[in-house]
């Protein structure tokens, strides 16, 4: 097959290789990477394509494969995509800390403010908090399911409550 009309055949499947390039990366973006890597491989490799073959499936095959290679290789370099629209938190070069103190202390009030709960309200919501499910609590402490969810919605209303001061630090207010 002469050049210019690989070339043409090549260009010509361009939406359709798109669309399956959407497919596979989900990504509008990627998916405009990964076609115009496909066309490039294979307009790189005329010379391995044989004439009378089905083109498009070669480059199916084709892209398939260089999606697999930089899914591999991207994986291999545990890269991860940010899609944060502004960047400059990111690219910021300034060092910035945080206080350990005020973190220290808030737990400290945390704990006590939890210390401070009736034991009714206190079990239950650490169970819960801890990992366990609604059903398993209502089980370990032979109570109905309804009185466990209302003992953690109280807990936590009572919590909300006494840590009003870090409601505006840490995006919380008592009327939720």
């Amino acid at each position: 097959m002469e050049k210019e009309s690989f070339n043409l055949q090549v260009q010509g499947s361009y939406s359709k290789l798109k669309s399956y390039a959407l497919k596979l990366t989900q990504n509008m973006e990627d998916a405009e990477d990964l076609t115009q890597d496909t066309m490039l491989k294979a307009i790189a490799n005329q010379d391995k394509f044989q004439d009378g073959t089905n083109l498009k499936g070669w480059m199916y095959t084709i892209m398939k494969n260089v999606f697999i290679n930089n899914y591999r290789r991207n994986k291999k370099s545990n890269i991860t995509h940010d899609d944060t629209d502004n960047q400059y938190y990111i690219n910021n070069t300034s060092f910035t800390t945080g206080n350990e103190a005020t973190s220290k202390l808030a737990l400290k009030d945390i704990n006590n403010a939890i210390g401070l709960l009736a034991d009714n309200l206190k079990i239950p919501f650490l169970m819960s908090f801890t990992g366990y499910k609604y059903d398993e609590i209502s089980n370990y402490l032979s109570l109905p399911l309804g009185t466990v969810k209302i003992r953690i919605h109280c807990a936590r209303k009572k919590l909300k409550a006494s840590l009003r001061t870090y409601g505006k630090e840490y995006g919380f207010s008592v009327d939720e």
